[in-house]
């Protein structure tokens, strides 16, 4: 067998969730279109996108509370649709609003799940301690849920997701509602599970998986528009954008000759902004410069923030007014719940 042969069988072997052509329809809305995601050993993945675009309706196929109208789900080489139990086993998950019992306390709560795991009586007292020492819930243990707030309620539904040490944790949207304090708090326990599990972490806010993730996968009406890392994101998007000062006086109609050029901006102070419809290279002014003989004071190129590239691939007023609407406030606690789709 070839050195590249054992390297792919490598991965294969190494991937723990493998969803294959998934799609999913409610009625005639076709909600998740031709869906393919990889999870690996080790690895925290982001499944981004605005509200509406599919995401809750991917997770809850991937934990197997809903069923894909067609395509494959390999979970650690399970067949999740033909083995809902085994390959269920494998996963723990932290739906948007948390499963927990309000009138429990955390310790009732997670001794009562440990039960639904089948974790043997010799080590659910372990099981427990653990998941409490690991989700910081020492302080509230013998505390009603119901009075706790919502980042400790996160808490500890993060703690029943990774009670019986599952090989993936799957969190939906887990920020949803706090407080700036409390979101980088969660934010920390995410990382710190990633080195012990592969981890997925579904949400609409950018800064959110730039923090704590390794991979993004970004889905808009139902299928994946990008997937790689957000280094080969920003990569992957060249940027259209220039802009160049003059030492001397120039009419920005003499910029026109400029190939793909579609919008010329002053600046003030002879320096403009050009915006062009394709990828462009600055040696194009150079030239341009020297044929007219004017003299260059600033040729720069203006780089995409991941804000920007994020809306690009979307393409919808909803994503970019619900992007801009989480990163100017910082997610300061508003509830949004996405759509069923």
């Amino acid at each position: 067998m070839s050195n590249r042969a054992r390297k792919n069988n490598a991965l294969v072997d190494s991937a723990l969730i493998k969803a294959t052509n998934l799609n999913r329809f409610y009625g005639e809305y076709h909600a998740v279109k031709d869906f393919n995601l990889t999870l690996k050993k080790g690895e925290v993945l982001g499944l981004l996108g605005p509200n509406g675009a599919g995401k809750s309706s991917t997770m809850q196929m991937l934990t197997g509370n809903i069923s894909p109208s067609s395509g494959e789900i390999m979970i650690n080489g399970i067949n999740l649709v033909e083995n809902p139990k085994q390959a269920k086993r494998q996963i723990g998950y932290l739906p948007e609003q948390p499963p927990v019992y309000r009138d429990m306390t955390p310790l009732e709560f997670l001794n009562y799940c440990a039960m639904l795991h089948d974790i043997p009586k010799s080590r659910v007292s372990a099981a427990v301690n653990d998941a409490v020492e690991r989700c910081v819930l020492g302080s509230v243990t013998n505390k009603l849920i119901g009075n706790l707030s919502k980042g400790y309620q996160q808490r500890v539904g993060i703690a029943q997701a990774i009670l019986h040490q599952p090989e993936i944790v799957i969190l939906d949207e887990p920020t949803v509602g706090l407080d700036p304090l409390q979101i980088t708090k969660i934010r920390q326990l995410i990382r710190e599970l990633g080195n012990d599990h592969s981890v997925i972490l579904s949400t609409h806010i950018l800064p959110e998986v730039q923090a704590v993730c390794d991979r993004v996968q970004i889905i808009n009406h139902g299928e994946t528009v990008f997937s790689d890392s957000f280094a080969q994101l920003a990569q992957n998007q060249p940027s259209n954008r220039i802009v160049v000062g003059f030492g001397d006086a120039v009419d920005d109609a003499d910029l026109q000759s400029l190939n793909a050029l579609e919008k010329v901006t002053s600046l003030g102070s002879n320096r403009f902004q050009l915006d062009f419809n394709a990828p462009v290279e600055p040696s194009m002014l150079y030239k341009l410069a020297v044929e007219n003989g004017w003299i260059l004071t600033e040729l720069n190129k203006q780089e995409e923030t991941l804000e920007q590239i994020f809306m690009n691939l979307v393409h919808t007023d909803n994503a970019s007014n619900t992007l801009r609407a989480e990163t100017d406030k910082n997610n300061t606690g508003e509830k949004t719940t996405e759509q069923a789709s």
